[in-house]
């Protein structure tokens, strides 16, 4: 089950999101890439090469902290449409990167010609489609005892608007996310090894219901098969921003709106290729005697 395409996604709206050109990342995605960031201290060997997958979603200020804490390794940039590479550069140019001084090596633009020692993806594998190809397709492109470092959303995310959501008696708000069990599975599938899975959940709020909307308009899109069909009216939206001041506000957040989103960080390594073992092997009569110890008698 866990290696085949997640049964609730719609592959063409989860291209469709695929080839938008987003500004800049969501704030809750750099939170998260400086956060796995942090893991790399564990990590004893440094990367001669890696690559950087989907930087723009993935966070161009989490990019900084991966240059900084490998300044002499050559970095690659993958991204799914060329018009976001071109965005990705002029961001990287942009004069907010003065904050962050860029202190890496020049970026490369597009897949590797060999090998990597790193493969870094932040926030992009619930989006896909077919989450266990796109572990094969880094999986390729990682070197014999390389690594693969990702985050992701897990089940729990967004569990409050869910419930606003069935309370209305509408289609569910997102497809159903991956859990960490399933993903850890999905890399052995793909041709990883050694799979470490954890996760955390972060509370965000919002003091209204439009400001939660905006911000969950960057993180993602609908892709769920069955979602609503068609395009909803104003009455509609209306009465989602009335449901949502009435089940989401927190006492304990002051009566701000609170949703969940649980983050799953994993990482795995490529092993080294099995060597291929014959079902059928033979040896002489005279071995066979050697190994059991055995003398050949003499002929008088």
């Amino acid at each position: 089950m866990s290696a085949q395409r997640p049964p609730s996604v719609d592959p063409v709206a989860a291209e469709r999101w695929e080839q938008l050109v987003p500004v800049e990342a969501p704030w809750l995605h750099e939170e998260v890439a400086r956060r796995m960031e942090a893991r790399l201290q564990w990590m004893v060997h440094k990367p001669a090469r890696w690559v950087h997958w989907e930087p723009l979603r993935g966070g161009l200020k989490a990019h900084a902290l991966l240059a900084a804490r490998y300044p002499k390794s050559e970095c690659y940039m993958v991204l799914a449409q060329a018009e976001q590479a071109q965005e990705a550069h002029k961001s990287i140019a942009s004069p907010w990167w003065s904050a962050a001084r860029w202190t890496g090596p020049v970026v490369r633009w597009g897949l590797p010609p060999g090998p990597v020692d790193l493969m870094w993806s932040n926030m992009a594998l619930h989006m896909s489609s077919d989450p266990v190809a796109l572990m094969a397709q880094w999986a390729k492109l990682v070197n014999q005892d390389g690594f693969l470092m990702f985050s992701c959303l897990g089940p729990d995310t967004l569990r409050e608007l869910r419930a606003v959501y069935q309370g209305q008696g509408w289609p569910l708000p997102t497809h159903e996310f991956t859990d960490m069990h399933d993903l850890g599975d999905m890399l052995l599938h793909a041709g990883f090894a050694e799979p470490v899975m954890d996760m955390e959940r972060i509370t965000l709020t919002y003091s209204s219901p439009q400001s939660l909307l905006e911000e969950l308009r960057g993180l993602g899109r609908n892709v769920r098969q069955g979602r609503f069909q068609g395009l909803r009216g104003r009455g509609w939206h209306r009465q989602l921003q009335e449901a949502m001041a009435r089940e989401l506000p927190d006492p304990a957040q002051g009566g701000r709106l609170k949703l969940t989103f649980e983050i799953i960080y994993g990482h795995a390594f490529k092993p080294a290729p099995r060597m291929a073992v014959s079902s059928q092997s033979s040896i002489s009569l005279q071995q066979m005697r050697g190994a059991l110890g055995l003398r050949q008698e003499k002929k008088g």
